[in-house]
């Protein structure tokens, strides 16, 4: 049975849930067969034909009537700016795929609910654990699902990146403490030019011209998909002047000894297993482009893997911000059946 699907907000997100379910085998199991977008018609057949970081969609696209045609499939486009501008349950969607960012606390996602879609998936982290029935992490707790959750966040694209690889240091050397630093590519919440665009005196500054620290959840995040970590984790967040691809700096110290060799083998060795298509590792000379359009959640630069007095580790983590967090929200949607 196919899995049908609504996406609330054709923004950066939306837009590649769209693209990467056109370059996915779940093509064949998950229907995008409604979107709600303020934007209008030919703006967004436009820029789902164009991509400044992904290219050209590799198919045919084109606004007819009030309907988006991808490759010959029909998608109804409402442009509602409230959850309840939309009928939904005339759309006889099975989930809902929040993207626009515009809302945050359980009354917000309950309101969704309200208005007829059966359950809803978040692009973004909730406030509070309380806020969602659940924050999945695909590969670490998305066998957890029974169906019966009505609200689900896939947490973000760092959590995404990050706990999977803190996951496997804690299983085979223990993390005493850690502390990461995510180099993230500049994002539409920055202006292009100084502006009043933020009560965060730091983000009223050019995107392109600075390196900008932001605030981050990341901390909070990790400690509520790994509990054992709780109190023993920081995060910082630099914003960078790219268009697309992040990293974080990983700094654990560990529970026992072990040298970089030892690191990385048990990495790699989960990118092939248990991990297999969410982690890779790579020993080449990277820069960030190269992950560019990157389906993984994380890519470890085995090549960068220190080690000091055998304790102290340092990894780097690359990640498409983009691509590989739509992926991972297109796998939750896809285990996630209805009790």
């Amino acid at each position: 049975m196919t899995l049908r699907i609504a996406i609330n907000g054709f923004g950066r997100i939306g837009r590649c849930l769209l693209r990467a379910l056109h370059e996915s085998p779940l093509r064949e199991r998950i229907s995008v067969v409604a979107i709600n977008e303020p934007a209008d018609l030919d703006s967004i057949a436009y820029l789902t034909r164009f991509d400044s970081n992904h290219g050209r969609f590799p198919g045919t696209v084109e606004a007819t009537g009030r309907n988006l045609i991808v490759d010959g499939q029909s998608i109804a486009v409402s442009h509602a700016s409230t959850p309840e501008g939309v009928d939904w349950a005339a759309l006889g969607i099975d989930v809902v795929m929040e993207c626009s960012g515009q809302y945050s606390g359980r009354g917000d996602f309950e309101r969704f609910i309200a208005a007829g879609c059966p359950r809803v998936m978040v692009s973004h982290p909730a406030e509070s654990a309380a806020d969602v029935d659940a924050t999945v992490v695909y590969g670490i707790n998305h066998d957890t699902l029974t169906g019966s959750e009505r609200i689900v966040s896939c947490g973000s694209c760092t959590t995404n990146a990050i706990v999977p690889v803190l996951a496997l240091l804690n299983r085979s050397f223990g993390v005493e403490l850690a502390s990461m630093t995510t180099l993230h590519s500049a994002m539409n919440d920055q202006p292009l030019i100084d502006g009043y665009h933020h009560t965060d005196l730091r983000r009223t500054r050019s995107a392109m011209q600075s390196m900008i620290p932001v605030s981050t959840g990341l901390a909070r995040g990790v400690e509520r998909l790994l509990p054992e970590l709780t109190g023993r984790v920081q995060a910082k967040a630099i914003r960078v002047p790219v268009p697309n691809v992040s990293a974080i700096d990983l700094a654990v110290t560990l529970g026992r000894d072990a040298d970089a060799d030892a690191i990385n083998q048990r990495l790699c060795a989960a990118a092939e297993g248990e991990l297999e298509g969410l982690l890779a590792c790579s020993y080449e000379p990277h820069a960030s482009i190269d992950f560019n359009h990157n389906p993984h959640s994380a890519i470890v630069d085995a090549g960068l893997t220190r080690v000091a007095g055998h304790r102290l580790a340092d990894l780097l983590v690359w990640f498409d911000n983009e691509w590989g967090f739509a992926n991972r929200m297109l796998d939750v949607a896809a285990c996630w059946q209805p009790a």
